[in-house]
């Protein structure tokens, strides 16, 4: 009550004093704060980039679903199921935080990984926050020459530990110490983004790191992709689990017809293969794999959509796209 009447009553000497001209610049600043609709002091607004990198299958997609509290990133136990940069954007009333999931950092055996591999090194030039983040098996030898540039990247710098459910605390101690000395500058989190301990910690700290900032996207917003991206992902995740050695890795989904109306989707799409050979092996005998795909799919959209979903799946051969710049680009990639 006290705070409200002094407020009120600046609000009032305030409005006199902006018509005789006799504002002092902090008056100013302080009236500028203002919200004449409630008399309140409004708090500064933070907004800002949180960046994920990290080597493959350390959880990074797992974490940025924790942190936003939707499903935004596909996640299995399959390397290199993260192909782009995919934005999972939090809003509070004064914040918004805007995380940036990453594929996995890895040495490029074909164009589509040299991409990949270029969505993580942009992630290191526009991070407000950067998160590095290993597991309690990662190799800190495996990818030495980006832990370098993330341990010389001048944003703040958050080292999560993950899976550490998964050891004893005489391990975990011993890991903490060694990214101590690997990574002096980092804050190092131990978390277990599958049960979420420690994620909101991991939050709090987050927030307290971000610069002041308008929001870069509308408040209602919850990612910048369009809807025909998370199809292609949530089919994507399907071949993923349910097909093994070449055929996830050489594969990519592209949406023909994204038709919605009142009570149903309509979706028609087509799944891209390298070899005839892989065709064969995605369909299935009898069509039975691919049918199991679409199924899994359509039930993974509608929860996503909320809506009732009518999918169709077809299988075609483009011969080496993985190195084809021209394909690369029509599926959303970068290459050079």
């Amino acid at each position: 009550m006290l705070v409200t009447g002094i407020v009120d009553l600046f609000v009032k000497n305030t409005k006199k004093e902006l018509k005789n001209g006799c504002l002092s610049y902090v008056d100013v600043l302080l009236y500028l704060c203002i919200d004449f609709k409630t008399n309140k002091i409004q708090m500064a607004h933070k907004s800002g980039f949180v960046n994920i990198v990290g080597n493959p299958n350390v959880g990074k997609s797992t974490l940025m679903n924790a942190l936003v509290g939707e499903k935004i990133s596909i996640i299995t136990s399959k390397a290199q199921t993260t192909r782009h940069r995919i934005l999972g954007i939090v809003n509070g009333e004064d914040f918004q935080i805007v995380y940036s999931d990453t594929p996995g950092v890895l040495k490029p055996n074909y164009r589509l990984q040299e991409s990949m591999l270029n969505f993580s090194r942009s992630a290191l030039t526009d991070a407000d926050v950067l998160l590095y983040v290993t597991d309690v098996f990662d190799s800190s030898e495996k990818n030495a020459d980006f832990i370098e540039k993330v341990n010389l990247n001048p944003a703040p710098l958050l080292l999560i530990l993950n899976k550490i459910d998964l050891i004893d605390e005489e391990k975990l101690i011993a890991l903490v110490e060694k990214w101590k000395t690997l990574i002096p500058r980092a804050e190092i989190f131990p978390i277990s983004a599958l049960e979420k301990f420690n994620i909101d910690v991991v939050f709090k700290r987050i927030l307290d790191l971000l610069p002041e900032s308008p929001p870069f996207f509308d408040k209602d917003q919850l990612t910048d992709k369009p809807a025909r991206f998370f199809v292609n992902e949530i089919i994507r995740e399907k071949i993923l689990l349910n097909y093994d050695k070449e055929i996830p890795y050489s594969v990519e989904v592209e949406v023909e017809q994204f038709l919605e109306e009142d009570k149903i989707i309509r979706i028609n799409a087509v799944i891209y293969a390298e070899r005839d050979s892989q065709k064969g092996i995605i369909i299935g005998h009898g069509g039975k794999s691919l049918k199991k795909v679409g199924t899994e799919a359509r039930k993974d959209l509608e929860t996503f959509f909320e809506k009732k979903v009518f999918l169709e799946l077809y299988v075609k051969v483009e011969k080496d796209w993985r190195n084809k710049d021209i394909k690369l680009r029509n599926f959303g990639y970068q290459p050079d």
